[in-house]
């Protein structure tokens, strides 16, 4: 009797559940690096895994995720929100038979690439950096490259794919051809739980800060359900009842839950992320973030000496000087701005 691994039993598993529709662990698009097969996990379990050990990853906690360097223990933070979405994505694969670990693996990588203080430092970024800034494409780099010194994490194609575009901005949630959705249905997923995610978790955290009142929501909000859960739930089953796989190969939902989608996420825009008083910390953050860039690139020899002797240097300066600004965490972009630019006290040893 021929006795299988753990990682047979996963394929054999996948083969018996999983939908025809669905990426399967044993037909991953491969690596850039071949790599001896592990007997225990499949490929996008160890991708999944190579992220959660990852010190991007570990970084995320000390990121904004829209309060910026908040003082109470329950906002959530660039870690948390993509925890969250991993949740979510695990949901709508596993009720659509789809493959859960793929998901996790691209949800848990899907923000490596964020800068410090959140919208601010994004917006700063996209300012400053020669072709602009754009988080998903920094994500990528951070799992090709700046991960394990330059080697970076070897993350199967499926899970960088899902990487790249998953990315919405302030654009249309349904209205995309093909080309610019995820290759893969997981992919798509988490295109969407994201979107799910940072919208009500925002929400939440803007009624927590006292920045909105219940009151002020519009009745277009209050309609996908009047608690986080109840949103949540709402969302999710919309898809579910949306799509069909044997007639598209896309993940749907209702055009009514994408509109209502739409609107929240602009109420946000509008009355949160540029709300007069969380903005003024917004303008001093993007002013930190530019202050520092200005400094270093003054100076390129002294920022290889002082702050990054290891860079990668497979670019130009700007290259290595916006990863070392994406990387930070807010509290460590503010201990450089100190160090910088605020004058220690004098005292003898």
């Amino acid at each position: 009797m021929t006795t299988l691994s753990p990682r047979q039993k996963t394929l054999a598993r996948e083969r018996l559940i999983l939908s025809c529709h669905a990426t399967r662990s044993d037909e991953h698009g491969g690596r850039d690096r071949e790599e001896p097969i592990c007997e225990v996990r499949t490929e996008f379990q160890r991708d999944s895994h190579r992220v959660q050990h990852s010190k991007a990853f570990r970084r995320l906690r000390g990121k904004t995720q829209v309060f910026l360097w908040p003082k109470g223990d329950h906002y959530r933070t660039r870690l948390v929100h993509c925890l969250e979405v991993a949740q979510i994505g695990r949901t709508l694969a596993r009720a659509l038979d789809l493959n859960e670990d793929l998901t996790e693996a691209i949800a848990l990588a899907h923000d490596l690439g964020h800068s410090p203080f959140g919208h601010a430092g994004e917006a700063a970024l996209q300012k400053l950096v020669p072709g602009g800034f754009r988080h998903e494409r920094q994500s990528l780099r951070v799992v090709e490259k700046l991960e394990r010194d330059g080697a970076g994490l070897n993350l199967t194609r499926d899970v960088r794919d899902g990487i790249l575009k998953h990315s919405k901005g302030q654009g249309p949630l349904l209205s995309l051809p093909d080309e610019l959705l995820p290759a893969s249905l997981e992919g798509q997923i988490v295109r969407l739980a994201d979107i799910f995610a940072y919208v009500n978790h925002d929400l939440d955290d803007a009624m927590r800060a006292k920045v909105l009142r219940p009151q002020e929501l519009p009745a277009d909000i209050l309609s996908m359900g009047a608690t986080h859960s109840e949103r949540l739930t709402n969302l999710v089953l919309d898809v579910l009842e949306n799509t069909d796989l044997e007639i598209h190969r896309r993940i749907g939902m209702s055009d009514a839950a994408a509109t209502r989608l739409e609107v929240l996420r602009d109420f946000l825009y509008r009355n949160v992320y540029y709300n007069e008083n969380v903005h003024g910390e917004f303008h001093k953050a993007m002013n930190l973030i530019e202050r520092l860039w200005e400094h270093f690139v003054s100076d390129v020899d002294r920022f290889y000496e002082e702050h990054w002797p290891t860079a990668l240097r497979d670019g130009t300066p700007q290259d290595d000087i916006r990863d070392f600004l994406a990387g930070m965490t807010d509290a460590y972009a503010v201990e450089i701005y100190e160090q910088v630019f605020v004058p220690r006290r004098w005292f003898v040893l």
